[in-house]
């Protein structure tokens, strides 16, 4: 089948083309994608010629154009426009995708060619930094994803790594099921009161979406709601943070809880058969703070300033507003102060 993805972009700046692009496009692009990448990155590891920066590296980086086409359309669609189609269709590839990686990630012929031009940079006065970083990251992040294990142990890491594709999918798609679900009704408009008559409208036809009367709340994915800040009625702020935070462990079909001890369980898998002695070991080794001692050392001179600014500050938002201040509350003292302080109204027009 012949996709929008095919070649590319003819729009300003290559971006893509998403008004030709349908539902049943994404899947056979999607092939087509992983199977040219495997042909592209197959002639690179069973070369005969030596290893070089412009052989190995760059051909390297040259592969996959245009399964990173379709990617960046897909994935893109389906974090801002989602829809039970795309959301299936994001658990049947992920998986794919998750394999796909690992296969030419974990291939040893290719491994060793990175390895080969790493150990001649200091022959190589023709590169730059630039270059040298790329072989460095190259070889870094194959190292860190098992390109080194045996066989047995690459086996069972591409394993791993599907089922926490195929997980995280998941987990995602019950946290965004979740989130819609929880969505506040409001039946009595008094309590909308310190909204515009834009938020308003928008809730109204939230609610008609769904067939109901009054208005409708919906949820961000994010936890603190944009009309905390203004909403005066305490009683709907509470209501609004605590179907943010119930989101995912309910007890109902989207229940993350037990998804969630799956892919901990998986990543202390992954971890040791790395050689780390946890996942947040894994992932610090390839960032500035090196080991998760460094992180919690960091974390921790900053715990006893922090709690202290955060007490004052939770005891000027609680004078402007007369009582103790719950989470619900922040947002919206916030707003005040901002208005005693600086007579700043962000709900105002420019």
């Amino acid at each position: 089948m012949a996709t929008p993805f095919d070649g590319p972009s003819t729009l300003p700046y290559s971006l893509p083309p998403f008004r030709e692009v349908r539902l049943e496009h994404h899947r056979p692009a999607f092939d087509a994608g992983m199977a040219e990448q495997r042909t592209e990155v197959e002639a690179i590891a069973s070369s005969p010629d030596e290893p070089t920066f412009e052989n190995t590296l760059v051909a390297l980086e040259r592969t996959g154009q245009l399964l990173a086409r379709v990617s960046h359309v897909f994935f893109t669609l389906s974090s801002a426009d989602s829809t039970p189609e795309l959301h299936d269709l994001e658990a049947e590839v992920s998986p794919l995708l998750a394999a796909h990686r690992d296969a030419i990630t974990l291939d040893s012929r290719l491994y060793a060619r990175v390895a080969a031009v790493r150990a001649s940079l200091a022959d190589r006065t023709d590169l730059t930094d630039e270059d040298r970083r790329l072989v460095e990251r190259t070889y870094t992040e194959m190292t860190l994803a098992g390109a080194g294990l045996d066989d047995a142990g690459k086996e069972r890491l591409t394993a791993i790594n599907q089922e926490l594709s195929t997980l995280t999918t998941t987990f995602e798609r019950n946290l965004l099921e979740d989130t819609n679900d929880l969505a506040v009704h409001v039946s009595d408009e008094a309590e909308l009161s310190g909204l515009d008559d834009g938020a308003k409208s928008a809730a109204a036809a939230a609610a008609a979406d769904r067939g109901l009367d009054g208005w409708l709340i919906t949820l961000p994915l994010y936890t603190g709601h944009p009309w905390l800040a203004s909403l005066t009625d305490r009683g709907l702020r509470a209501r609004i943070m605590e179907a943010s935070l119930v989101r995912g462990r309910r007890g109902n079909e989207h229940d993350n809880r037990d998804v969630l001890l799956r892919i901990v369980r998986l990543r202390a898998e992954r971890a040791e058969l790395l050689g780390f002695p946890n996942h947040a070991a894994v992932v610090t080794a390839d960032e500035t703070a090196g080991t998760p001692e460094a992180v919690d050392g960091l974390l921790s001179s900053l715990v006893g300033a922090a709690a202290r600014n955060a007490d004052d500050e939770r005891a000027v938002r609680a004078r402007v507003l007369g009582h103790e201040v719950e989470s619900w509350d922040w947002a919206y003292a916030t707003e005040l102060l901002r208005g005693e302080q600086f007579a700043a109204d962000s709900s105002a027009s420019a």
